[in-house]
């Protein structure tokens, strides 16, 4: 596969040609693989077909994981507001029954949850 003593390939691209992995057929179908591996060979196309077929699949497990992630990141946003509306609930019981049983509340406790947002949404 030379021309004048010179790969096809390297003739193909110092002439201002295209590359020749960018044949396209007249059915336009895409690549015709058969002029490609007239081109580079079996073994580099093979390999080429290869990397494609890895690259598809990563793609598609990436995709499955990330909305995976985004799905338990929702969970976990829901999770953390639930404890934050328990945390603000016990501390409100705590005062309440402090006062009712007319027993000192737990001052440092009430100033940890100070100046934090409530998380409920009523």
């Amino acid at each position: 596969m030379k021309a004048g003593g010179v790969p096809l390939v390297h003739a193909a691209l110092s002439k201002g040609g295209e590359s020749p992995l960018y044949f396209y057929s007249e059915t336009k179908m895409g690549p015709d693989f058969f002029k490609i591996v007239a081109e580079v060979g079996f073994p580099i196309a093979a390999a080429i077909a290869a990397a494609y077929f890895v690259f598809l699949t990563l793609k598609f497990i990436l995709a499955g994981v990330t909305s995976s992630v985004k799905g338990m990141s929702g969970i976990i946003t829901a999770l953390d507001n639930r404890v934050k509306t328990m945390n603000h609930d016990i501390i409100r019981i705590d005062a309440l029954m402090s006062t009712a049983l007319e027993v000192k509340p737990d001052l440092e406790r009430i100033a940890r949850a100070d100046g934090k947002n409530d998380a409920r949404k009523d």
